[in-house]
């Protein structure tokens, strides 16, 4: 099959790739760097030219509140409408756990508007809600950082690794499309608070982590199962301790 993939020259994208050119694929990996952009519509049409399979892996540039909204509803538009015009028979997206559940979050506002332009386009798709990456672990602890501490909530967080991630967008890709929604996280849940505390440990990080069920998590307040599934995720193979003594950090 020829697969675009949106985005794949990031984390995933690039894991992605890789791993449907092992199976055998035509994958391009499209991004404004390679010439394609969905925020203006430019090479679109050429990329996707007998496309079979299209993954939207794309973030924003910014997470302020009104930027993010315009780009997932802009490329999200463009790139429906290009996939209708090529007759792409399945779009697959990486969304988030719990995007329906923290309305206080702008970020996840767009990821539901990015949704809702998906189930309304007419091609046949595939929402995959990740649970929060492991690879993002220092970047939540650096949020709840104030000096010396790190207050961070006492919602439940079940992070994942990428290459799961990879593994499971794969899956999706060489699967039928089932015009909903798939679950996924990583094989351990505790508290976010706990996670971040394992992971500055295990960093020689001496930042002490204050657990506060008022603490925000990037602007809004968690419930204790804002961010996780219990909807049937399929789960991943690697756990804390493998990810960490196997993934290079800068």
């Amino acid at each position: 099959m020829k697969i675009v993939i949106i985005g794949g020259t990031g984390l995933i994208g690039s894991k992605t790739a890789e791993r449907l050119r092992n199976k055998g694929h035509e994958v391009i990996a499209a991004a404004p760097k390679t010439g394609v952009n969905t925020l203006t519509g430019e090479g679109l049409a050429e990329a996707l030219k007998n496309t079979d399979v299209v993954i939207d892996l794309a973030n924003s540039p910014s997470f302020e509140d009104k930027a993010v909204l315009e780009f997932f509803q802009t490329a999200g538009k463009n790139l429906m409408a290009a996939e209708i015009e090529a007759g792409v028979k399945h779009h697959i997206a990486l969304s988030i756990v719990g995007t329906d559940r923290l309305p206080d979050s702008g970020y996840l506002r767009a990821k539901v508007a990015q949704e809702k332009i998906i189930r309304e386009a007419g091609t046949p798709y595939t929402i995959v809600r990740s649970t929060q990456f492991m690879e993002f672990l220092g970047g939540i602890a650096q949020e709840g950082t104030v000096g010396d501490t790190a207050r961070l909530s006492t919602g439940s967080l079940q992070p994942i690794a990428s290459d799961d991630v990879a593994d499971f967008v794969t899956d999706a890709a060489l699967a039928a499309p089932v015009n909903g929604i798939i679950e996924i996280c990583g094989p351990e849940r505790a508290r976010l608070c706990d996670f971040a505390a394992r992971y500055l440990k295990a960093i020689g990080d001496s930042r002490t982590v204050v657990a506060d069920p008022n603490a925000r998590y990037f602007g809004t307040k968690l419930e204790d199962g804002s961010l996780v599934s219990d909807d049937h995720p399929r789960i991943g193979r690697i756990g804390f301790d493998d990810w960490f003594a196997t993934t290079p950090r800068k």
